[in-house]
C-alpha cells in the first residue's frame, strides 16, 4: 500500500498528488511515468512523473475516467493500492543543446516541469516554455513553470489570459524572429504534438514527443502501447514514452486512444464513489 503524502486541488476536475514511495523517487528520471491502481479491484492508470522529492512521487491527474475520479476524493494520510515505477526511458539530454522549446497543453503541462529542470538547472542552455490552455480557469502550474525556464509563453484558446491562440502560433513566431532550437521536446494531446512537428520539420529542428497510448502492463507484453514510429511498429511503455516527433504516426495514434472512449464513458457513468461513508 502507498501513503498519499500530500493533495492539492490545482483546478475544478485537476488535482495534483505526492504518494510516499522511495524506492520510485530515487531511481526517477525526467521523462518516466508511473503505473497506479486506486485498490485491488482497479484498473492500471498510467501517469508522468511530475516530480519528486527523496520519499515521494508528484502526479497531476485530471479526473476523467473511474480511476481518477475515485483516486481524486482520496485525502493526504489515505492509501492507494499499487504505484509502480519509474516506468520508460528517460528523456535523452543534450548536453550540447544551448536552447531549448518544452511545449505542454493541459494538464502535460505537469509533465513539462522535469524536462525543462532537467535542462534549466545544472547547466547554461537557455529554456523556453510554450503552455497552452483552454482559458484562464484552466491554467495550472503557472509559477512552478517559470521557476524552471527563462521564459514562459502563456497561451490561451481565448484569449482570457496570456496571448490568445495556439502553441504552434508561437512556436513559429519565435523560430522566425531567428530564436534558433537545437531541440523542441512536446507533451499533451496527440493532435497538438502532430501540428507542432509539421511546424519544425520545415526548420530542420529535432523534434521529440511524449506519446499517451493505451497501456496496460507498461512492460511491452500486453503490446496495448504500440505506435508507429518511422514506419516501424514501437512500444511506448518500454522504448519510449518519447520519440522523434517527425516519424511517429498520429494519426494512427488517435485512432487507437479512441478505440475505448464508450467503454470509457460508461465507466464513468456507472462509477460509484464512496467518500467518507456517502454515496456521491
Amino acid at each position: 500500500m502507498y501513503k498519499i503524502l500530500t493533495k492539492k486541488k490545482l483546478r475544478d476536475g485537476t488535482t495534483m498528488m505526492e504518494i510516499e514511495a522511495p524506492h520510485v523517487a530515487k531511481k526517477a528520471l525526467a521523462g518516466q511515468f508511473i503505473i497506479f491502481r486506486v485498490d485491488k479491484l482497479g484498473e492500471r492508470v498510467p501517469l508522468t512523473i511530475a516530480g519528486t522529492s527523496k520519499t515521494g512521487v508528484t502526479i497531476v491527474f485530471d479526473a476523467a475516467g473511474a480511476s481518477t475520479s475515485i483516486l481524486s476524493t482520496l485525502e493526504a494520510g489515505e492509501y492507494i493500492q499499487d504505484f509502480v515505477g519509474p516506468l520508460g526511458k528517460p528523456t535523452h539530454i543534450n548536453e550540447k543543446a544551448k536552447r531549448v522549446c518544452v511545449i505542454g497543453g493541459g494538464v502535460g503541462s505537469a509533465a513539462v516541469l522535469p524536462i525543462a529542470k532537467a535542462y534549466f538547472e545544472p547547466r547554461n542552455t537557455q529554456v523556453d516554455i510554450i503552455a497552452s490552455f483552454k482559458g484562464a480557469e484552466f491554467i495550472i502550474l503557472e509559477n512552478e513553470m517559470k521557476n524552471v525556464c527563462n521564459n514562459l509563453y502563456m497561451m490561451t484558446d481565448d484569449g482570457s489570459y496570456g496571448e490568445q491562440g495556439f502553441v504552434t502560433g508561437k512556436l513559429t513566431q519565435l523560430i522566425e524572429s531567428g530564436v534558433a532550437y537545437d531541440e523542441v521536446i512536446t507533451i499533451g494531446a496527440p493532435i497538438m504534438m502532430k501540428f507542432v512537428a509539421q511546424t519544425t520539420k520545415p526548420y530542420g529542428i529535432k523534434t521529440v514527443a511524449s506519446l499517451n497510448p493505451i497501456m496496460i502492463d507498461g512492460t511491452g507484453m500486453c503490446g496495448c502501447c504500440r505506435v508507429s514510429v518511422g514506419g516501424k511498429m514501437r512500444f511506448a511503455c518500454v522504448e519510449g514514452p518519447e520519440f522523434d516527433a517527425h516519424e511517429i504516426d498520429f494519426d494512427s495514434l488517435m485512432i487507437r486512444n479512441s478505440y475505448y472512449v464508450d467503454e470509457e464513458q460508461k465507466s464513468r457513468e456507472n462509477c460509484r464513489l464512496v467518500i467518507k461513508g456517502r454515496d456521491a
